[in-house]
């Protein structure tokens, strides 16, 4: 870590997805790091039920999706706000959301941090942070010992909606309060109906019953007459008792295994960075869980960091690379408040939002309209700006087929490593004499691609590209079109944008 000083490059606060994602991200790019937990241990709960496109391609880059596919379900439609939307096998290896539980995600991405040497301190909540110019001194209350104290170069915050690393960073949390209530449980309910199914609207709200496991149900049941105190206890009689008003019966509910309670509150972290301190998940952003987005929207985030955030830690590249965290993630949070706000508003009850529940499901019918909100929902339309205008440029790489020297394979599994890499594929001389100051951190990859056309997702098809420069995290930072000299000199400033000045001699 160079600094001894330290006990570790990164304290991580929250061992969830986003936390435990962003640990690994870390370990592939060699940073050292140290997850902390203020839970003594999983509690089992289910909590989020999906993983969309964007995703699965993560994880796929990482080389560890078949471990999520073995647990989860894929499903072949999706929804925006109970309309049903149709997915395209031809934007992604991975169109249909995976349907996985929350506990299932955690177990097997802390299986892989686990490989991949991360720490993991349970019983460790965030207590203080102190910021200097070196480094971040992160306190941890501990329930059963005194105070500890862990030095840190950066500390990043994935501890939730009430993030304590957030608060104490003094990061506002400006948005809108909640204006209904909703609770969510797993069950067992021997009499449902097996139509019953998905979301059913009702005069009061609307409920839910969908099976995640074999005897067990995920109810949700929404109702618009009270907000409840953030505070108040949920529990399986109200539970029960919500469902009853909505659907006239229980169903014979039992046996309750997780109970909980959530709203329409959205709000987003001011900004994703305070000097040594940055946000990550639910820490950065809350919304209405419409469309299955929070979960993936943190697993996103975390790799959009976990590359920046190591460069700078080995000295690789300027602190500076941080600041384009929260200008490219901050954007995606906005606009998923922004699309769960319109889908809380769209399950309103009453006649007036019928009507317009009606209108707007015949326009989803239109391939346009059903394209753009599931590029939406997946997160498979990203673009990022990167100062590049080929059709390609801030947008996620697709998983074209590519025939190399050492036989065909595709563009993500180029990725496995998590370094950057530049795909050579019109054997360009210039694009191997451009790369040569940073083949210490970049990977020269030369190929042909096996399509002529590469799909993207709300852009259409477009011509294989010459070169592209792709960074860890799956976007193309740059891209030279075929039929002509790739522009080196781009080249060279879009690698020393993102991956520092080039190594002398």
């Amino acid at each position: 870590m160079g600094d001894t000083g330290m006990d570790t490059d990164v304290v991580i606060a929250g061992a969830g997805p986003t936390g435990l994602m962003l640990a690994c991200e870390l370990r592939l790019a060699g940073a050292d790091v140290m997850v902390v937990e203020r839970l003594a241990e999983r509690t089992g709960e289910s909590r989020a039920g999906g993983m969309h496109s964007r995703t699965l391609e993560v994880l796929d880059q990482r080389g560890v999706l078949d471990r999520f596919l073995a647990v989860g379900e894929p499903q072949p439609v999706g929804h925006f706000s109970g309309l049903w939307l149709d997915f395209d096998e031809s934007e992604s290896r991975h169109p249909y959301p995976l349907m996985i539980l929350q506990s299932a995600i955690e177990r097997l991405l802390e299986e892989w941090a686990a490989e991949l040497g991360v720490r993991v301190r349970w019983s460790s909540g965030v207590s203080g942070i102190r910021q200097d110019e070196a480094g971040v001194e992160v306190e941890l209350g501990t329930a059963d010992a005194a105070p500890a104290t862990l030095r840190a170069r950066y500390l990043v915050g994935c501890d939730g909606g009430r993030s304590t690393v957030r608060k104490l960073s003094g990061i506002d949390f400006p948005g809108t309060p909640a204006t209904m209530t909703a609770l969510i449980g797993d069950v067992e309910l021997p009499d449902l109906p097996e139509e019953y199914v998905w979301a059913r609207r009702c005069q009061g709200g609307d409920f839910s019953a969908i099976a995640f496991e074999a005897g067990w149900h995920r109810v949700i049941t929404s109702e618009y007459d009270r907000v409840a105190d953030r505070d108040e206890p949920a529990t399986f009689e109200q539970l029960r008792e919500s469902l009853v008003r909505l659907a006239g019966t229980d169903f014979g509910m039992r046996n309750p295994r997780w109970i909980s309670r959530f709203g329409d509150a959205a709000r987003q972290a001011a900004q994703y960075r305070d000097g040594r301190v940055l946000l990550a998940g639910d820490a950065a952003h809350i919304h209405f869980p419409a469309g299955g987005q929070g979960l993936n929207l943190g697993v996103q985030d975390a790799v959009n960091l976990g590359w920046k955030l190591a460069s700078v830690v080995r000295g690789r590249a300027p602190e500076s690379l941080l600041d384009t965290y929260h200008a490219e993630r901050h954007p995606v949070g906005e606009r998923v408040l922004h699309n769960t706000r319109a889908q809380a508003a769209l399950a309103r009850p009453g006649v007036q939002m019928d009507a317009l529940r009606d209108v707007f499901g015949s326009l989803i019918v239109f391939d346009d309209v059903n394209r753009y909100l599931r590029g939406m929902l997946t997160a498979l339309d990203i673009r990022y700006p990167v100062g590049c205008d080929h059709p390609l440029a801030g947008r996620r790489v697709p998983d074209a087929d590519l025939k190399t020297p050492d036989g065909t394979t595709g563009v993500h599994e180029l990725l496995h490593t998590a370094r950057p890499v530049l795909l050579d594929l019109c054997g360009s001389t210039e694009v191997a004499t451009a790369v040569e100051g940073w083949t210490d951190r970049v990977d020269l990859v030369e190929a042909r691609s096996e399509d002529d056309h590469w799909p993207v997702p709300a852009g259409g098809d477009i011509p294989a590209p010459a070169a592209l420069l792709i960074r860890p995290d799956g976007h193309v930072a740059w891209a030279a079109a075929a039929g002509g000299a790739p522009d080196t000199a781009t080249l060279r400033t879009a690698l020393t944008t993102w991956f520092g000045p080039a190594s002398q001699g």
